[in-house]
């Protein structure tokens, strides 16, 4: 649409403030909200099934010819029942409406529709609950009926009717691809992709409906990193002199490895460039990563420079204080910790010596990003876990000074060439070798009945002076096949590891709490830590060499490997037990797949290519904004396209100034809205 015809939801017909909050909760306020709102999938009229063949426990479309109505029945629950007997000529059908009585009142014996819903009943009698009605008439013009994510008290079909009002309101739909890239992808228009991705005649009116969107949104995802790119690159970040690494390297009680050191030449590298750095340091579980931080960080200090490290959680952040700072002692390098759990004296202390100078390291939470957190001289910024953090956050971070150089990490692991991609802003160096002495985690796949025995493999560890962890999914009860941290510390874990110490960890404690927990598993004043994923990234208890995994098959197999990584971090024999009830065969693959490979990059090619992208490329993952309609996996050829594109787009126009790209610059804006903007 163009700019300024944008319109308030409320505006349309049909839409009162009681819809246009629940709208609201589908991220839709306005009428391009709504236009961008695609559906997820379609209900087919054009094929429906003889009530004969319809597939049973499957939601499909059948044919049918109102025969008779029953009168309404009262049931149990003071619920209103109405049966409506069907048929064709293959089957009778039961039409069966709880608390719906509009719904047979529109059917007219001896009229002939079609109904979408699941059947079931027997073969003798067939029967839906509660089915979608369309008349022929309307399924001829609308074969396609859009299928639309819901939330309470919005349907599809409302929201069908409001899209309508929207187009009706919107008659000027502008388009922003230039008209050579319409015709070397042969894509149709934009206001032609809307319609059609809403209201389709056919299969392949959704096809190039979704061909031309795909394209449109990752072009918009290529150019606005590369736009953000471009404003560092315009900008000149703290300048700092070569520093040689080998007094480093030399202080160390062991050596680095070959990846570590590599990596550490190319951050120092930048460090000394005119434009502030953005890299992206991805590196497999124990692969080292805080140590080639701290040789930035030892770098920022030789010249003179602040450096903060922001964790995702306040554990990892306190762990993070704790190893860096006898490792920086030694150079004179004073570290301060700041995170929200850090009050009064303490925090007028730490915010003091940040603003005065003299603390060369603040390792903190996103409590650094704050108000009234002043450096002295920041030119050097560094994220943990980046996927923890957006664009937006790193972006609050470089204006806490004049652009520092920037180190985001990672653990998880992401293919390279898609890494390249989807960080599209950030140059990558990879630890692709772990430091010696880390031996391989030994992974089993077992089931529920196995219990007893891997309790008593559990507790011959811990009569070995070892430690264990035991994650379970969720806090409280929730679906039924799922065990509770909560619930399994009370009923399992304690009664079946009596007498010894076992402790509770999960995200609901607060922070206090956590850090309490943690540092009593550290000390061993615990034996088993039972916890949710919250021990997932970077808790670090070298004496732990046991994790046992409940309801494995609910990980995605990186996941499952991030939390492998909190054991064999102290040498000796290592283990991870994965336990599952589900053995179908593709959950067998899966964890097979795991217990025989710990190479971070190919469990994550593996999980992506069999279990699709799903949470791992979610925006709470990467930090990337929110795509709408494509799939970083499953259209990377489209991606690859955008990317080459959006190169050759901003090579001539680095900034998207042109007027004829005035429609590109603010697609990307808009796709960027929610992280920061391009300006």
């Amino acid at each position: 649409m163009k700019g300024g015809t944008d319109i308030d939801i409320r505006r349309l017909n049909g839409v009162a403030e009681k819809r246009a909050q629940q709208l609201a909760k589908l991220g839709i306020c306005t009428t391009e909200d709504l236009l961008g709102f695609f559906p997820r999938d379609y209900v087919d009229y054009s094929h429906p099934y003889p009530i004969a063949s319809a597939p049973f426990d499957t939601k499909c479309v059948v044919r049918a010819t109102i025969l008779g109505k029953g009168g309404t029945v009262r049931v149990r629950g003071g619920r209103q029942l109405i049966k409506v007997t069907a048929g064709d000529d293959t089957a009778g059908l039961v039409l069966t409406y709880f608390n719906n009585p509009y719904a047979p009142q529109k059917l007219d014996i001896g009229g002939t529709y079609l109904f979408f819903g699941k059947v079931g009943g027997s073969f003798a009698v067939r029967e839906m609950i509660n089915p979608i009605m369309v008349t022929l008439p309307a399924a001829e013009a609308a074969p396609l009926a859009a299928v639309y994510p819901q939330t309470e008290g919005i349907t599809s079909a409302f929201l069908s009717k409001c899209v309508r009002a929207a187009f009706a309101v919107s008659p000027d739909i502008e388009e922003p691809l230039p008209a050579f890239l319409l015709q070397k992808y042969r894509l149709c228009p934009r206001a032609d992709a809307l319609r059609m991705i809403h209201f389709p005649r056919s299969q392949d009116e959704v096809h190039a409906a979704r061909r031309r969107l795909i394209f449109e949104e990752l072009l918009a995802l290529q150019l606005g990193l590369l736009l953000l790119r471009s404003r560092g690159a315009q900008r000149t970040g703290a300048p700092m002199k070569p520093v040689d690494p080998a007094p480093f390297w030399a202080a160390l009680p062991f050596a680095p490895t070959g990846a570590q050191r590599r990596s550490v030449d190319e951050i120092l590298s930048d460090m000394t460039q005119k434009a502030p750095m953005n890299r992206l340091l991805q590196g497999d579980v124990g692969s080292g990563k805080t140590l080639v931080a701290a040789a930035g960080i030892y770098a920022a200090a030789k010249n003179g420079y602040q450096s903060v490290l922001m964790a995702p959680t306040e554990i990892l952040a306190c762990q993070h204080a704790n190893t860096l700072e006898p490792l920086l002692r030694p150079f004179g390098i004073r570290t301060v910790l700041l995170t929200g759990s850090v009050k009064g004296a303490a925090k007028k202390a730490a915010l003091k010596a940040i603003r005065e100078g003299e603390a060369d390291l603040i390792v903190g939470t996103h409590a650094v990003l704050s108000d009234g957190v002043d450096f002295a001289r920041l030119g050097f910024a560094v994220t943990d876990e980046q996927h923890r953090f957006g664009v937006r956050q790193r972006s609050l971070l470089a204006a806490k000074a004049d652009h520092p150089h920037l180190l985001v990490m990672s653990a998880t692991p992401i293919p390279r060439t898609l890494g390249l991609l989807m960080f599209g802003d950030l140059d990558i160096s990879v630890l692709d070798e772990l430091p010696p002495g880390r031996t391989p985690v030994k992974t089993y796949a077992v089931t529920g009945k196995k219990r007893a025995d891997l309790y008593g493999f559990i507790r011959k560890q811990l009569d070995a002076g070892r430690q264990a962890y035991i994650v379970c999914p969720l806090i409280e009860e929730g679906e039924s096949d799922m065990q509770a941290a909560a619930t399994y510390y009370e009923e399992i874990a304690k009664p079946l590891l009596a007498p010894y110490r076992v402790g509770l960890m999960h995200g609901r404690l607060k922070a206090a709490e956590k850090s309490a927990v943690m540092d009593a598993f550290k000390a061993h004043e615990l034996d088993v830590l039972v916890s949710t994923t919250v021990i997932e990234v970077g808790v670090d208890v070298p004496n732990a060499n046991l994790i046992a995994i409940e309801n494995a098959e609910r990980y995605g197999l990186s996941a499952l490997h991030q939390l492998r990584g909190r054991v064999g971090r102290g040498g000796g024999e290592a283990y991870c037990i994965l336990i599952s009830d589900h053995t179908t065969d593709a959950v067998r693959k899966r964890l097979s797949f795991l217990c025989h490979t710990n190479d971070g990059f190919e469990i994550a090619r593996f999980d992506l290519e069999t279990r699709g992208p799903g949470d791992f490329f979610g925006s709470r993952q990467h930090g990337l904004p929110t795509l709408r309609i494509a799939d970083l996996m499953a259209d990377s050829r489209v991606l690859y396209a955008a990317q080459e594109e959006a190169l050759a787009l901003t090579h001539d126009d680095p900034a998207l100034q042109k007027p004829e790209n005035a429609g590109l610059r603010r697609l990307a804006e808009a796709l960027f809205s929610q992280d920061t903007a391009l300006n």
